[in-house]
């Protein structure tokens, strides 16, 4: 099923701009009604996770410790030092 919420970013991004989205490796997401979407929206592309999907446990591991080490209870002045302290971090 085509959600809604993926119609409204299509009328909201410009025709110009690709859009790549990562959904689930769900079979809703590869529906007669979806690929009949992508086909009527050429500039929009569609890249599957994984279905073991580890890769993903590893990346929010990632941002747990970020969040753990970096940004709890942290004190950020201005988005330019909290992006400095998140490269310094990386």
């Amino acid at each position: 099923m085509l959600t809604a919420s993926m119609k409204e970013v299509r009328r909201k991004t410009p025709r110009a701009q690709v859009l790549l989205i990562i959904p689930d490796n769900l079979s809703a997401h590869k529906t007669p009604e979806v690929r009949k979407w992508l086909e009527a929206n050429p500039d929009v592309h569609f890249h599957f996770t994984p279905p073991s999907s580890s890769w993903w446990n590893a990346v929010k591991g990632w941002f747990a410790q970020l969040e753990r080490r970096l940004l709890c209870r942290g004190v950020f002045t201005s988005v330019t030092e909290l992006k400095h302290k998140i490269e310094r971090f990386i």
